[in-house]
């Protein structure tokens, strides 16, 4: 299995039973040197399993004072590439250390 740091839509169980085709089950955790901006999102498909405009992306700042609150998520190999799938390209998949010391995938913003 592997972990997942959601902050966003993935959190939302109708994007989940649409992607996964279950609820996840989380615990809470957060993300340091991080902030969240916001995303428009023009994928037609996204819109409609998300019910949302915009969505919030995390963007890289380095400073410690920064940290961003999320879920993290345990996933499949095969539920992970789902995830790939429904994140539009402005987002990049990539590994990062949550506050409480696990590393986990996160989506931030592609360079």
């Amino acid at each position: 299995m592997e972990l997942l740091f959601s902050y966003g839509t993935l959190q939302l169980e109708n994007v989940q039973l649409a992607n996964f085709g279950r609820k996840l089950v989380g615990f809470k955790d957060s993300l340091p040197l991080y902030s969240v901006g916001q995303l428009r999102i023009t994928d037609q498909r996204v819109l409609r399993e998300s019910g949302k405009e915009f969505h919030p992306i995390l963007q890289y700042t380095g400073t410690p004072s920064d940290e961003v609150t999320g879920t993290v998520f345990e996933l499949s190999s095969e539920e992970i590439a789902r995830a790939d799938d429904y994140e539009v390209d402005d987002y990049q998949r990539i590994r990062a250390t949550l506050k409480s010391g696990r590393s986990c995938w996160i989506y931030a913003a592609a360079d």
